[in-house]
């Protein structure tokens, strides 16, 4: 297989709607009404893994699920330390004041570092299967030996790989949720792989829980990796203000594996963190 080796192509969707921030143009999906909270995915996923919690919480929730970029149909390279400019840039899109953020896995550290730098803009955060926080690298995702792998034998080797990793693994064995995993999986460019960062984060872009003085939920799926178990209590105790729970039946992808009890614990936290004053009239550009 060579690198040009075929991308799953992204599914489109009515409700697909898109800003720029810097000349990237970044997909997101804004459904529902009440008040407004930001999905933010993790590596090689898309915005499409939220759908069961957009089909069980928009009845209650304005959810805003963002393409981060580099992944399903947004521009650019996967940039983490540049999330929290794409989700304030999508705040300001949205003329959004004040919100809560989902982030799953790599997207945890996004909206830690979105949560320490805006407190006045954040009502609660939901941190779900967290990387450990006291390094930038992850020792659970070999990321040198997936480069090697796009450079020597293409994007789809790479692919292979990857899907097979324990961190993919679903429990479930619904159709759909595993066809959804897979497909996302599919379609994911590897552009980050094929130029890996050649500098470290900023000293800004680092993540500091003790700086995130919103309420947080920090969730683990029941057979997630022990390092990341681990790693969830330990932000948990970190967290000025945060409790801790466990989706059972459910590995790293615990909103695919058990949606309806991931669901209602994201819906038991929201309730009781964002009121009222959460809600904001949808902008012109919604």
């Amino acid at each position: 297989m060579t690198a040009h080796a075929r991308v799953s192509t992204p599914p489109t969707h009515a409700a697909d709607l898109y800003f720029s921030v810097g000349g990237t143009r970044l997909r997101y999906r804004d459904a529902g009404s009440g008040p407004a909270v930001l999905l933010v995915h993790g590596w090689t996923l898309d915005l499409s893994m939220w759908e069961p919690q957009v089909n069980a919480l928009s009845d209650s929730f304005r959810l805003l699920c963002l393409d981060r970029r580099g992944h399903g149909l947004s521009g650019g390279t996967s940039a983490p330390e540049r999330d929290y400019e794409d989700l304030n840039a999508l705040c300001r899109h949205l003329a959004l004041k004040r919100v809560a953020l989902i982030g799953m896995s790599q997207g945890v550290r996004s909206v830690l570092r979105f949560a320490g730098a805006a407190p006045a803009q954040v009502a609660a955060v939901i941190l779900d299967g967290p990387p450990a926080l006291h390094s930038e690298s992850d020792p659970e995702v070999p990321l040198e030996r997936y480069a090697t792998l796009v450079r020597t034998q293409g994007v789809e080797a790479f692919r292979h790989e990857w899907a097979s990793h324990a961190l993919l693994q679903l429990r479930t064995q619904d159709p759909e949720m595993r066809a959804r995993a897979t497909a996302m999986t599919a379609r994911y460019s590897g552009n980050d792989l094929k130029s890996p960062a050649t500098s470290p984060e900023p000293a800004s872009a680092r993540v500091s829980p003790g700086a995130v003085v919103a309420p947080a939920l920090v969730l683990s799926g029941e057979y997630d990796l022990p390092g990341r178990r681990q790693a969830a209590r330990e932000l948990a105790a970190q967290l000025p203000d945060a409790e801790l729970a466990v989706v059972p039946a459910a590995g790293h992808l615990p909103n695919l594996d058990n949606p309806e009890h991931y669901s209602q614990l994201c819906r038991a936290f929201l309730t009781r963190h964002c009121s009222p004053r959460d809600r904001f009239r949808r902008s012109a550009h919604a």
